[in-house]
C-alpha cells in the first residue's frame, strides 16, 4: 500500500499537462454572486446551504414518484428515485470520509487541509441527492424512449419547409439523440429551478462540477474509446456557457472533477445492490437460484479469494437466520448480506481512488473506481443477475410498453405545438392549450434565454422546453396527463 504521493511524480505529470488543485475544486462561488455577511446569524457553510436548497425544492420531492426499476409499483418496500438518491448520498458521504482520510494520512497530498474533509463530504452528500434529479418518468427506460423518439421523428417534423434534421445544427440534434437524465440535472439546477432568477438553485461551483459525470458535449461521445470521459455527454448546447464557466472556475480544464468519480462509485454501489434486493423482494429470483448465479459468476476467480468469501458469508447468514427462527430467513440473509457487500465495495472504491490519485488529479484516469479486482466482479455479477431476473421480466415488459405509449403520445403532441410557438405561425386552439400546460417557470426560462437568438437556436430551445416539461413530470402525473389528453377518464 502506498504511504504517500511521490512529489516528483506529481511534478512530472504537471510538466506534461496539469494537476487539479483542491482549493479550486472545492470552490464556494456561485454563478450568481451572493454577498456574504460575516456578522450574520447564518452559521452554515456554503455547501450546507446547498443541501437545504436541494431538499427544500419541488424537483427533489418529485423523485418520490419516479421509477427506480419497477414503473408505477405500489409497494412500500420497492425503491423510488428518492430513496435511491438518499442511499447514494449516504454512500457518497461515507466514501468522502474514507478518501479524505487516505489523502490526509497516507497520500499526504499538498493543498488538501483537514478542514477540506467536511467540504468533500458535504459536496458528495449534496451530489448524491442531485444525481438523478433530471431524470424523466419511468426510470432509465424513459430516457431510452425520449432518445429513440427523437431519432425516429426529427426528420418527420418540419419548420419553415425544412425537416428539423436539416434545420438544426449537428450538436443540437445530438443533444436529443443522446438525451441524458444526468445532463438534464445540470440544466435543471442551473436554470429551470426558477425561484429568484434564471440561475436556478444557484449552487456552488464545487457541487456543480461534481455532478457533471461526463465533461463533454454530445458531439464528443465515443462509447468505444474506453475513456469514461467520453461515454456520454455532460451538458447540452444550451448550457455551454455554464459548463465553460464551471470548468474555468474549478480549473478542471475539460477533465472530470475528482469527486465525480466518487459520486459515480456511490451510485453504482447503491443501484447494483439495491436492484438485486428489490428483485429478490419482488420474488423475481429465489435464494437458491441467487447462490447458483453468484457461483457461476465467479468463474475465473480464486476459490479462496474475496469473491467466494462473500458467497460463503451469504450462506452463513442464511443459516444464522434459520437458527434464529426468522419467518423469512432467505430475505433476512440477503438484506444483511447486501449491507456487507456495500461496505466491501466502499472499501474497494476507496483503495482504488488512493491507488490512482495522481492520475485522477491530472485528469488522466479513464476508468471507474470499481474497475479491476473482485470489486468489479461483484458489481458486474449483481447487476447482471438483476438485469436478467428483474429488468427483462414479464411485469416490467408490460409496464414499459405502457410507459412508451404514454411518452410517445406526450412527445408527439407537445413537440408539434412547440415547433410553432413563438413564431407567428398559425397554431390550433389545442396546440395553444398544450403550450399553456407547460410550467410557468420553464416558459420564463425560455423567454429569457431565447431573447436575441437565431431562429434555429430558438427552435432548439422550444424542443428543450418539451423535454424540460416531460422530465419535470412524475410517473403518476405523466400517466394522468396522458389519460386526460387522450380522453381516457
Amino acid at each position: 500500500m502506498r504511504k504517500r504521493t511521490d512529489k516528483s511524480k506529481i511534478e512530472a505529470i504537471s510538466e506534461r499537462g496539469f494537476v487539479m488543485e483542491w482549493k479550486q475544486l472545492l470552490c464556494t462561488e456561485r454563478i450568481r454572486r451572493v454577498r456574504s455577511n460575516p456578522g450574520g446569524s447564518d452559521l452554515r457553510t456554503e455547501f450546507e446551504k446547498d443541501y437545504h436548497r436541494i431538499i427544500g425544492s419541488a424537483s427533489f420531492r418529485r423523485l418520490q414518484d419516479k421509477t427506480q426499476v419497477f414503473p408505477l409499483d405500489k409497494s412500500d418496500f420497492i425503491r423510488t428515485r428518492l430513496t435511491h438518491s438518499l442511499e447514494v448520498a449516504s454512500f457518497a458521504k461515507s466514501l468522502g470520509q474514507n478518501i479524505s482520510q487516505k489523502i490526509l494520512k497516507e497520500i499526504k497530498a499538498p493543498g488538501f487541509a483537514p478542514e477540506n474533509q467536511n467540504d468533500v463530504c458535504d459536496i458528495l452528500e449534496c451530489a448524491g441527492l442531485l444525481h438523478d434529479i433530471g431524470n424523466p418518468p419511468f426510470g432509465h427506460f424513459g430516457e431510452t424512449v425520449i432518445r429513440d423518439w427523437f431519432r425516429n421523428n426529427m426528420g418527420r417534423f418540419c419548420f419553415k419547409g425544412k425537416p428539423l434534421t436539416e434545420y438544426l445544427t449537428p450538436q443540437m440534434l445530438n443533444d436529443f439523440y443522446h438525451f441524458e437524465g444526468n445532463t438534464q440535472a445540470l440544466r435543471l439546477v442551473t436554470k429551470l429551478h426558477y425561484l429568484i432568477d434564471e440561475h436556478g438553485m444557484n449552487l456552488t461551483m464545487g457541487l456543480l462540477g461534481t455532478i457533471i459525470k461526463y465533461p463533454g458535449s454530445s458531439l464528443q461521445i465515443d462509447k468505444n474509446s474506453g475513456d469514461i470521459h467520453t461515454k456520454k455527454m455532460g451538458y447540452y448546447f444550451a448550457e455551454t456557457d455554464v459548463f465553460e464557466e464551471i470548468q474555468k472556475t474549478l480549473g478542471t480544464n475539460g477533465r472530470r472533477h475528482p469527486l465525480a468519480f466518487v459520486l459515480e462509485a456511490a451510485d453504482d454501489i447503491a443501484y447494483k445492490t439495491a436492484d438485486m434486493e428489490d428483485a429478490f423482494k419482488k420474488g423475481c429470483i429465489t435464494y437458491e437460484r441467487l447462490l447458483e448465479e453468484l457461483r457461476k459468476g465467479g468463474e475465473g476467480e480464486p476459490e479462496d479469494g474475496e469473491y467466494f468469501a462473500l458467497i460463503s458469508l451469504l450462506e452463513h447468514k442464511y443459516e444464522q437466520a434459520k437458527e434464529r427462527g426468522m419467518s423469512n430467513p432467505a430475505m433476512n440473509a440477503v438484506q444483511n448480506w447486501m449491507v456487507v457487500v456495500q461496505g466491501r465495495l466502499i472499501s474497494f472504491a476507496t483503495e482504488n481512488f488512493a491507488k490512482h490519485y495522481d492520475e485522477i488529479m491530472a485528469g488522466k484516469y479513464t476508468k471507474e473506481l470499481l474497475f479491476g479486482g473482485y470489486g468489479e466482479r461483484v458489481a458486474y455479477v449483481l447487476g447482471d443477475i438483476a438485469f436478467r431476473y428483474a429488468f427483462i421480466s414479464e411485469p416490467i415488459y408490460k409496464l414499459e410498453i405502457a410507459a412508451e405509449s404514454m411518452m410517445h403520445f406526450l412527445l408527439e403532441r407537445f413537440v408539434g405545438a412547440a415547433i410553432l410557438y413563438d413564431t407567428g405561425e398559425y397554431m390550433t386552439e389545442v396546440q395553444q392549450k398544450l403550450i399553456a400546460l407547460i410550467s410557468d417557470n420553464y416558459m420564463a426560462i425560455y423567454n429569457i434565454y431565447s431573447k436575441g437568438k437565431s431562429e434555429e437556436e430558438k427552435l432548439y430551445l422550444r424542443l428543450l422546453l418539451v423535454t424540460d416539461s416531460i422530465c419535470g413530470m412524475t410517473d403518476s402525473y405523466a400517466k394522468r396527463l396522458y389519460q386526460e389528453l387522450s380522453g381516457i377518464l
